[in-house]
């Protein structure tokens, strides 16, 4: 078998209200979901979730070779980048290519890819994260009941702006959950998106911890400040979650060394190969996985297979246009099917009939660092 060509498309998710962190908001709440499509001479097509970025000199590195060898043509795509860098939405290529390869082996092999990768159970445990900062008091209960009707009992919120507003918020969110579901002690997280300094997160975890029991605090300060990250971890009872923008393992390396993070987080844009290499490494220090992403399938296939994984982010109960996926959320988990592959079905006409969604370039969202990050004498409000 040998791999022949590519394609490229671009959907949607429609969250149907806005969405965003303490950096920025999505007002429109729709958001692009980018898909690699890898052919072969067998008649098999691969898919793949992740951007399009240098594509054709990331692809230069696997055409024409056997897509079975999946973690020999991952080093292959890395080597080919090394001069310019692998980082940030170029690893997230490669990461797109390296799962439309996983998806390749697995239907070769007519199996769903969990059970090629050595899973034994299909049941694979989620939290609840609603992407939930500009939603009303009374919209975010809306929102957090609907996880919690499928048996959610752990749920992380975006926060870190406002101290009072985190603390009502996260009260809110606890109520919710421990009435649907019974949980005496639901499982609470709060990720500030590097939007503090040291200091600051100390003071507003600590403020939080007088009246809750918090699971982990993520991204409290800079993804790369390993000092400051450990600073952080000594100074609050909850642990420190981190890792999802982080690319590679030479990023996690000091963080690990320096004791700096509680719950190794790894990005789901960022592919299989690399979530399997991060999981050794987190088990090699006694820590625990924890995949994150909008569409986290593929990673829902992998933690089924490594022995340190803690719970996948549930972000949306909805499927972007023309993607259909063999799993189901039941009883607080991921259910995966038995489709071989990842199980995802790409109907190519409906998403191109939307068009190849142009490219809007945002000044505000929350992929632009707020101005004000890390610079607040005292808690700002909303804007």
């Amino acid at each position: 078998m040998r791999i022949t060509g590519f394609r490229t498309l671009t959907t949607v998710l429609d969250w149907g209200r806005p969405v965003g962190d303490a950096n920025g908001l999505i007002t429109d709440g729709v958001t692009g979901v980018p898909v690699v499509l890898v052919d072969t001479d067998a008649g098999i097509t691969g898919v793949g979730l992740g951007p399009h970025i240098e594509i054709d000199t990331v692809f230069a590195a696997i055409d024409g070779e056997d897509p079975r060898c999946v973690a020999t043509l991952y080093d292959r795509m890395l080597r080919h980048t090394f001069k310019a860098g692998h980082a940030g939405a170029v690893f997230g290529t490669i990461g797109a290519l390296d799962t439309a390869l996983w998806d390749i082996k697995a239907k070769a092999a007519g199996e769903p890819l969990w059970r090629l990768l050595g899973g034994r159970d299909r049941v694979v445990p989620a939290y609840a994260s609603g992407l939930d900062f500009g939603l009303s008091d009374d919209d975010l209960v809306t929102v957090y009941r609907r996880y919690a009707e499928r048996g959610l009992r752990a749920a992380k919120l975006k926060g870190g702006r406002n101290l009072d507003d985190d603390r009502r918020r996260l009260h809110l969110v606890h109520d919710v959950l421990a009435e649907s579901t019974g949980e005496r002690r639901p499982g609470l997280m709060l990720d500030a998106n590097e939007f503090w300094t040291r200091k600051e997160a100390v003071r507003h975890v600590a403020e939080l911890e007088r009246s809750l029991d918090l699971t982990w605090i993520e991204e409290p300060v800079r993804r790369w400040d390993a000092e400051g990250l450990a600073a952080v971890g000594r100074g609050i009872r909850a642990a420190v979650a981190t890792g999802e923008n982080l690319t590679g393992l030479e990023q996690y390396r000091p963080l690990l060394a320096a004791g700096a993070v509680d719950i190794v987080q790894i990005g789901a844009g960022w592919g299989v190969t690399h979530f399997l290499r991060v999981a050794a490494l987190a088990h090699a220090h006694d820590l625990p996985v924890s995949p994150i992403g909008t569409t986290p399938v593929p990673l829902v296939h992998a933690a089924t297979a490594v022995p340190n994984h803690l719970a996948v982010e549930l972000q949306n109960l909805d499927t972007p246009t023309g993607l259909t996926l063999d799993l189901d959320v039941e009883d607080g988990a991921f259910v995966l099917g038995d489709s071989p592959g990842l199980g995802i079905t790409v109907d190519e006409p409906v998403i191109q009939a939307l068009g190849r969604p142009e490219h809007r370039v945002a000044l505000r969202g929350p992929h632009v660092r707020h101005e004000r990050a890390g610079r607040q004498l005292l808690a700002q409000p909303v804007r």
